[in-house]
């Protein structure tokens, strides 16, 4: 138990529980997938998972065809990533993502488009994460009114992909939960 400290050196109230291979699993990824994730979320990591070649840990951006999954067409998104400065493009946004204020996203970058939705709250700093760590990166959103102990409103799984020498794609896939039932 680690116990925080305010800005005088004083204890404060607040205490944390940290354990040393959480500290060491996020380290270099501020935003770790879970072990297990919903069925939506892990159909999509295991199709990502099939796309790799060889010993590569990454599969390559010329690969996705998101017609392997039509199924979870409404739930996936494709982000074209732009270096020097670091850009993300929407290249293709399922209904899923979008809420009642952001109907037409694709082809806006992230950093043009108001970020208070919250299927695109932290979404721009979790495809920075996701390229600057070239792992698969997991978000999950709790609903003000829900308590954090519940299931989240959303879940948002994001995967690299390699073109170009560098990560130029991320593939993601969301899913949103429903408050009151708890059905999707």
């Amino acid at each position: 138990m680690t116990c925080l400290n305010d800005i005088r050196g004083q204890s404060c109230p607040i205490a944390i529980d940290y354990k040393i291979g959480d500290l060491m699993k996020s380290r270099d990824n501020p935003f770790p997938p879970p072990r297990t994730m919903s069925p939506v979320l892990g159909r999509a990591r295991e199709y990502w998972a099939g796309l790799k070649r060889g010993g590569n840990d990454i599969p390559f951006a010329d690969d996705l065809r998101l017609t392997a999954l039509p199924d979870l067409a409404k739930s996936l998104l494709v982000v074209d990533v732009f270096a020097l400065p670091q850009r993300f493009r929407l290249n293709s946004v399922g209904d899923n993502w979008l809420a009642e204020s952001h109907r037409d996203l694709a082809g806006r970058f992230l950093d043009e488009i108001e970020p208070g939705a919250p299927p695109l709250a932290f979404l721009l700093s979790q495809c920075a994460a996701t390229v600057e760590s070239g792992k698969p990166t997991w978000h999950a959103h709790h609903a003000p009114e829900r308590a954090s102990a519940t299931p989240p409103a959303f879940e948002r799984l994001l995967l690299p992909l390699w073109g170009d020498g560098r990560i130029s794609m991320i593939f993601g896939a969301i899913d949103r939960h429903r408050a009151a039932s708890g059905a999707r």
